[in-house]
This record gives structure tokens, C-alpha cells and sequence, in this order.
């Protein structure tokens, strides 16, 4: 019995994934958004110590491989793309035009077959091909902020906004490799952009806040693109 409960510990932690993304939807719908925001962090946070928690016990499974991204799908594909969906009926769309926030959840069809693409490639076991669904809803999370700061208007048009969608729904299928923040050893050398992205992303963080992960996700796209051109060098 014991071994049983170690055994689906991690599993118990992917379940708490699934419900803050489902609240994160009900939030997004009522259009308390920096809640949802918060909600979506969290499940970010909870899908880490998931995986960590498996390794941690030796307690990684089928079941919980395939848990582990229906629960994203939740979290990190419906949840942002409900978030998005709101910011776009928060504009006054035309009439012949109102249909188009529900666009917004191409985002989740694209974050469900990004999962999908990810499970049965074991290419990405130390890398990633195609934005991480995490850092899309970061992404998308964070724009709950930025809608706050007039700033930052232009962004939320309704032009802007499809714009967004679109980049984002191709930025999950696509094959642009990008690193992963999965350490094999802690010395600087193979590591530099990783540490980068880290310490980096703690000055923006202390700056900005939460606004500032907008920043850093495409931060995280700049490096990996800049780390393929130099690994491309190396080959060559």
C-alpha cells in the first residue's frame, strides 16, 4: 500500500495542476484576470515539482506521462487561451467581426498538438522543439499586466491581439529548437545561455515584476536562436 501512495505522489501533484488551471478558466471568464495570471503561475510552479517529485521518489510512469499533458493542455493551453479570448471581447469588435475572439483558442488546439508532437518525440528529452506550452502562457499571463498600463494600449487592439495569437499558435508546431533549463552539470561551459536566461531573467523580475515575463519569453527565443546559429558555426 505504502509503495502504491510513493508510487502516484506525483500524480496526486499533477491533479492540483488541473484544478488551478480550471480555476485560472473561471477567472478568465469573469474577467479577473491578474487572478487567472497568478492561477497559471501556480500550475507552472506545480508542473515543475510534478516531474522533480518523480525523479525525486523514482516514481515516473506511463500514467503519469500522459497526466502530466492532459493536465497542461488545461493549465497551459485552454487557460491562456481563455485569457486571451477575454482581452480580445474586452475590445469592441464589429458586428461582422465578433466572431473573431473565438480565434483566441486556436491557442489550445495548438498547445493540444504541441503535447501530442512533444510525447512521442524523444528528441526533446534535453531540448525543446517549438515554444514550450509553459512559456506560451507565461507569455499570455502576462499580458493580463501589461493590459493595466496604458503604456502598453497598442498591444491590445484587436489587430495586435490576432496578430499574437497567430505567432504564438505557430511558434508551438514549429521546429525551432530552443534550449531547456535541464542541467546535466552546474559549470558555466555548455551552460552559458541557460545561466543567462536565469540571471538575466532575476534583474527583470526585480525591475519589472510580473509585466517582465513578457520580456523574458522573448528573451528565451532571442538566446535559443542566437545558441543555434553559434552551435551551427561550430559544426560548420
Amino acid at each position: 500500500m505504502f509503495n502504491s501512495i510513493k508510487k502516484n505522489i506525483p500524480n496526486y501533484i499533477t491533479c492540483l495542476n488541473i484544478l488551478s488551471g480550471c480555476a485560472a478558466i473561471v477567472f478568465a471568464f469573469e474577467n479577473k484576470l491578474p487572478v487567472a495570471a497568478y492561477l497559471i503561475v501556480a500550475s507552472a510552479i506545480i508542473d515543475f515539482f510534478d516531474g522533480f517529485t518523480a525523479r525525486l521518489l523514482n516514481a515516473k510512469s506511463e500514467m503519469g506521462k500522459e497526466l502530466d499533458s492532459l493536465a497542461d493542455v488545461v493549465s497551459f493551453g485552454v487557460a491562456p487561451a481563455a485569457i486571451m479570448f477575454r482581452l480580445m471581447m474586452n475590445n469592441n469588435f464589429s458586428v461582422e467581426f465578433e466572431l473573431l475572439p473565438y480565434l483566441s483558442f486556436f491557442i489550445a488546439v495548438f498547445s493540444a498538438w504541441r503535447l501530442a508532437k512533444f510525447n512521442l518525440d524523444e528528441k526533446q528529452a534535453d531540448s525543446f522543439i517549438g515554444m514550450p506550452t509553459p512559456a506560451c502562457a507565461l507569455f499570455i499571463a502576462s499580458l493580463s499586466f501589461l493590459n493595466q498600463n496604458t503604456v502598453f494600449s497598442w498591444l491590445f487592439t484587436n489587430t495586435s491581439l490576432l496578430i499574437i495569437t497567430a505567432i504564438l499558435c505557430v511558434l508551438l508546431v514549429s521546429s525551432l529548437p530552443l534550449f531547456s533549463l535541464k542541467f546535466k552539470n552546474i559549470r558555466w561551459k555548455g551552460n552559458e545561455f541557460r545561466y543567462s536566461l536565469i540571471i538575466l531573467s532575476v534583474i527583470l523580475l526585480s525591475i519589472f515584476q510580473f509585466p517582465a515575463v513578457t520580456l523574458i519569453v522573448i528573451l528565451y527565443l532571442f538566446l535559443s536562436i542566437i545558441q543555434n546559429i553559434v552551435c551551427t558555426k561550430k559544426i560548420q
